[in-house]
């Protein structure tokens, strides 16, 4: 009798225990689905790797960018070869002055953020460092010095089609501060990046170009997280990372 009593124990004891591994599996394979879904769907995460859209972001900036923001196309999953259609669906066009993440359109496994400078038919150009769209110069304000790597450069608030930010913008004159006039093609956009002399965007036509719209991933919008260091070195956090940049939107 006792013997069937402590069978009858153990084995109840393994059904909890195969109930309690079942139950720790759906639970994990539930916050796994729904990790991948507000990422493919709602927002995803980036980490910043360059300086090329200082002042407004600087290298250990993690931001969010929503996907709603423009649709969703073949590169709004983290799979690219997930792709279940043809074009855009729930689609909103991108705007001038707009900050986006994006496939490089030469290698798209690489991804990419600037700000959208141009819309389709707009004709863009550089003049001694002065912004032209559609022949019309975009107002620049001096804004004082913006130190970067010990090299003080001056900054600028510019003002396109009522979308304020700032722009970084050396004295000495570069070749991409004078450009030919481009027009913007159909279905593409024309990026720059904020550090006008050290970014790599549409200015570069080889390299960069104009950019697809089937190539936009989503529109940045907050910074969650900023550090000096890579953010895995956690014992620098005290003095790495950046609280004031913390939550704060990114115009």
């Amino acid at each position: 009798m006792v013997k069937n009593e402590r069978d009858n124990n153990k084995i109840t004891k393994q059904k909890e225990e195969e109930v309690g591994l079942i139950s720790f599996i759906r639970t994990i394979a539930f916050a796994a689905i729904l990790a991948l879904s507000i990422r493919s769907i709602l927002y995803e995460p980036f980490h910043i790797p360059s300086s090329s859209m200082k002042p407004g972001l600087l290298i250990g900036d993690y931001i969010f960018v929503s996907k709603m923001s423009y649709g969703y196309g073949k590169y709004s999953f983290p799979l690219k070869s997930f792709n279940l259609f043809d074009g855009r669906i729930a689609q909103n066009l991108p705007k001038r002055g707009d900050v986006a993440v994006f496939r490089l359109p030469s290698d798209d496994d690489i991804n990419y953020i600037k700000r959208i400078i141009g819309i389709p038919g707009d004709i863009i150009k550089v003049s001694n460092g002065q912004l032209f769209v559609n022949g019309t110069a975009i107002k620049k304000e001096y804004k004082g010095e913006f130190k970067e790597d010990g090299i003080d450069i001056a900054m600028f608030e510019e003002i396109l089609y009522g979308k304020k930010f700032k722009v970084l913008d050396q004295y000495t004159r570069s070749a991409q501060d004078n450009t030919p006039s481009y027009k913007v093609p159909n279905n593409h956009y024309f990026v720059m990046g904020d550090n006008r002399d050290n970014s790599q965007d549409s200015r570069y036509q080889m390299q960069v170009g104009f950019i697809p719209f089937d190539n936009f991933i989503g529109r940045a919008t907050m910074i969650f997280f900023s550090s000096k260091y890579p953010i895995w070195k956690f014992w620098k956090w005290p003095e790495s990372i950046r609280a004031d940049r913390i939550f704060q939107r990114i115009k």
